[in-house]
């Protein structure tokens, strides 16, 4: 393992598309994948940089208390307490607010770039959050796409 594995870290794949999550299939968590050598069946894992894309979006997807009782009382986000909300500016800042929040608690982020909410087009109920981190010894930004179906009404 490289110093830079051992800094970003290593986990099972839990999510399988890394840019763009909207729910935590909860009861088929675990992915797998074919050995290229034995073309035996075995668990998939991340490492580096795909590890904390999974990290952070696990992280949106799960509400703040989820894992009190793991220890972890701060782990999470308040994303969601916007569901039944209506899409309005007010709910799109409080969106942004609560993500920028939630990246507060990782330790492997240097700094925000960018988090922006918009409305999805073709689902005017839906909130799409766009995050550009710089993560810390990588000057490439790691984008992410968090789309929230709110469930509620269009302003």
């Amino acid at each position: 393992m490289t110093d830079f594995d051992a800094l970003f870290g290593a986990d099972l794949r839990l999510l399988g598309d890394l840019e763009y999550a909207e729910q935590r299939e909860r009861g088929a968590d675990l992915l797998t994948a074919v050995r290229p050598v034995s073309s035996k069946v075995d668990l998939q894992r991340l490492t580096g940089v795909q590890d904390l894309q999974q990290a952070l979006l696990l992280r949106f997807l799960t509400q703040v208390g989820e894992l009190a009782h793991l220890g972890h009382p701060e782990y999470g986000s308040r994303l969601h307490e916007l569901v039944g909300e209506p899409n309005t500016e007010t709910t799109r800042n409080r969106a942004k607010l609560f993500a920028l929040q939630a990246l507060q608690g990782e330790p492997r982020i240097a700094a925000v770039q960018s988090v922006t909410v918009t409305t999805d087009r073709r689902r005017p109920t839906w909130l799409v959050i766009k995050v550009e981190v710089l993560t810390v010894h990588e000057p490439t930004p790691l984008n992410l796409v968090l789309p929230i179906d709110l469930g509620g009404s269009v302003a």
